[in-house]
């Protein structure tokens, strides 16, 4: 048994920026990481996957990366290496190799026991660092001879077997997924979901940029509207415009939602236009708001670009694929990029809703606090900002839980 004031749970970029600031206010802690430091960088990212943020965007508290073009997207392992140098700048007391496997109050409820398989830790307080991207949200395989893979599971093309590729979710991950297999010859079809569409640039700005300048960083949860779909953003080649139509005239065929399975046939919802104007229509209300923003703060920008391709609607709008065919369409990989769900089964605390929910027991806190005292969560989408889950946005919800630990909160 291991007593200690504070037990951080989780070696990524929450974990070591809640670190940074406990370490600043002089507070006893220690970092427990189940693997390596930033371990869903090194073993859930494909290969070329680009950060979706500039160079100059990407920090934790009390670091930033360096570059020579702060414009440019970093890579997987660059980002990898910029948390492991971060991890040593700020000495961070790190365990690795020791996973929380039970978190539970003593008998008496006054402190708090993390258990690991060779140690035990007796804290005043826990944070819950453990991510937004914890366990794959994929559904029971399709396709009887397909191998089926979650996008956490992909790494490039080469390490799939011959044939065409269904890609199931076209957020972030499936579009981009989709369009490394496209350029590398592959049979490609994705499955279209809810999205927004969104320039890589406009008006001379990076989209990351009217992002915080519009304030939309900076909504609270409290002024969350219903869940809105991913923006489709990608740094790859320097960063370009994600249009599905563009993946379509590249020769990737674009597909509804899908419905289930029988007999090795897909049922396919009659949706793939619904999906594509509602993607439309959130580029025209960008567009809109940053064109008002600047005239209004009377911003010296560059004009828009009225010379932008427009591209024409994908023949499967017209003439909708409504089954799909596994043998006759000769696909042998699905890759499921339907996003992650919450795993928090190792907790015996009553800090959850009491509705299982699809993403899972989804915790309840206030600003991270929950209502067990000494116990926080850091890190999750909207802990208290929209930011709060992204690396560069993680700082400020750590620095608030940190003062509280101290016993200097503040509202």
């Amino acid at each position: 048994m291991e007593q200690v004031e504070t037990v951080i749970i989780g070696g990524g970029q929450a974990g070591l920026a809640m670190s940074y600031y406990l370490g600043q206010l002089g507070r006893e802690h220690v970092v427990l990481e189940r693997h390596r430091v930033a371990e869903r960088w090194r073993s859930e990212r494909w290969d070329s996957l680009t950060f979706q943020s500039p160079n100059w965007n990407i920090q934790l508290p009390g670091f930033t990366f360096e570059d020579s073009d702060p414009d440019a997207f970093s890579s997987r392992d660059e980002v990898l290496r910029f948390i492991e140098c971060y991890a040593a700048f700020i000495r961070a007391p790190l365990r690795c190799g020791l996973a929380a496997t039970a978190l539970r109050q003593t008998p008496d409820s006054k402190r708090l026991i993390v258990e690991t398989q060779p140690v035990l830790f007796e804290a005043k307080n826990v944070v819950i660092a453990t991510g937004p991207f914890q366990i794959p949200a994929a559904p029971l395989p399709i396709g009887s001879t397909a191998l089926n893979l979650h996008s956490s599971q992909y790494r490039n093309p080469q390490l799939l077997p011959p044939g065409a590729v269904l890609v199931i979710g076209s957020g972030n991950s499936g579009a981009q997924i989709a369009e490394e297999l496209c350029s590398a010859g592959r049979r490609v079809y994705l499955s279209v979901s809810k999205h927004r569409r969104t320039p890589r640039r406009y008006r001379g700005k990076d989209y990351i940029w009217w992002y915080m300048t519009l304030g939309e960083a900076d909504v609270t949860v409290d002024r969350r509207q219903d869940d809105q779909p991913p923006r489709l953003i990608t740094g790859v080649g320097g960063g370009h415009d994600v249009d599905l139509r563009r993946l379509a005239a590249d020769g990737v065929v674009l597909l509804g939602r899908v419905l289930g399975e029988e007999s090795g046939k897909l049922a396919i919802a009659d949706d793939l236009a619904e999906h594509l104007a509602r993607g439309d229509a959130s580029f025209n209300d960008f567009i809109q708001q940053a064109d008002q923003y600047a005239t209004r703060n009377g911003l010296d920008l560059p004009s828009p670009d009225e010379h932008a391709e427009v591209l024409s609607a994908p023949k499967e709008i017209s003439d909708p694929l409504l089954t799909l065919d596994f043998a006759a369409a000769g696909i042998t990989t699905v890759i499921w990029a339907n996003g992650f769900r919450y795993d928090f089964n190792w907790i015996d605390l009553p800090i959850f809703a009491s509705e299982l929910q699809p993403s899972g027991r989804v915790p309840v806190h206030k600003r991270g606090i929950a209502n067990v005292p000494g116990v926080y969560f850091l890190g999750l989408p909207w802990l208290h900002k929209i930011k709060s889950s992204f690396l560069w946005g993680v700082g400020e919800d750590a620095e608030y839980l940190a003062k509280h630990i101290a016993g200097d909160a503040r509202p």
